[in-house]
Parts: structure tokens; C-alpha cells; sequence
């Protein structure tokens, strides 16, 4: 059973990506999630598949779901365009590049949090913002990063950039 889990923040504006996921084994809490993720759907909170294009789902297949809730078409299709296809090609790239080992990705799965704010409005940004925060949560869910000793280095000194004062 694997279950790893990856965080990143990266861009600015309104357009800033920011990606939790988990990946792990189909048949352990991360299959769950992803089950459970694709079956509950709310109001506001429509999860999806990560896909490169109609009909070319990703491996390990990736549920994508909202950190915030959708408020209507724009925030929509910003989901299910710019922020859909930069997760998919960042799952996609990092198997190709070996972060998530080929062999294995019949046998992960994905669950992965996006957040789009309600007043971006540049899809460029949003792609690139989401694709780059993605392939930075895999590579470190995939490598255990941080470490715990990492973690205690910064726990001093780390700034977080939404703290508020």
C-alpha cells in the first residue's frame, strides 16, 4: 500500500495555483478518496477526471477536486479547461519523466485539489500557474518531501504569504 501526499503554491495574483493531492494504491485510503470523489458530487464542487483531451484520461488516473466552491460558468470553465489540462499534462510529464515510476501508474491513483479563485481571469496563467504546481506536488509526494527534518529546519522561520500580519 503507498499513500503520499504532495503540496505546492505557486504563481501570484489571482491567477495563483495552489495543488494538495494524495497518491497512492487503488486499493488502500487514497483509492477511497478517489472513489469516494467521483461518487459524492455537490453543488458547486464538481469533481472530474484529469484528461488530456476527450477520451485520454491520465495514468494514474487523477480526480481533480475543488478547493473552492464554483460559483458559476466562468470559475467552471476555468476548471474544466486551463486548471483540467495543466493537471492532466503535469500527471502525464511526470511519468514520462519517470517521477512517478511507469510500471506503476495502472496501479496509483490520484486525488488532487485545485483552487481557482473567483476573480481570475487569465487562462494562461492559470495553466501555467496549475501545471507547474502540480509536477512540483507530485515530485515531492513522490520523494517524501519534506522531510520531517526538513520541516523542523524551517518551522521557525517559514513565512507563510497568507498569515495576514
Amino acid at each position: 500500500m503507498q499513500f503520499n501526499i504532495g503540496e505546492a503554491l505557486v504563481g501570484d495574483g489571482n491567477e495563483i495555483a495552489h495543488i494538495d493531492l494524495m497518491i497512492g494504491s487503488k486499493d488502500g485510503p487514497v483509492g477511497v478518496a478517489f472513489a469516494n470523489a467521483l461518487s459524492n458530487q455537490s453543488e458547486g464542487h464538481t469533481n472530474l477526471l484529469a484528461v488530456l483531451e476527450p477520451n485520454v484520461a491520465v495514468k494514474p488516473s487523477t480526480v481533480m477536486i475543488t478547493k473552492v466552491t464554483i460559483k458559476g460558468m466562468k470559475q467552471a470553465v476555468q476548471m474544466f479547461g486551463p486548471a483540467q489540462a495543466a493537471v492532466a499534462k503535469a500527471v502525464a510529464d511526470a511519468v514520462a519523466e519517470g517521477i512517478i515510476p511507469k510500471d506503476q501508474a495502472e496501479e496509483l491513483v490520484c486525488v488532487c485539489g485545485v483552487f481557482i479563485h473567483p476573480d481570475a481571469e487569465d487562462d494562461e496563467k492559470i495553466y501555467n500557474f496549475n501545471y507547474e504546481a502540480t509536477k512540483q506536488s507530485l515530485v515531492a509526494a513522490m520523494a517524501g518531501k519534506p522531510t520531517v527534518d526538513e520541516m523542523i529546519a524551517k518551522k521557525d522561520s517559514a513565512a507563510h504569504p497568507f498569515k495576514g500580519f
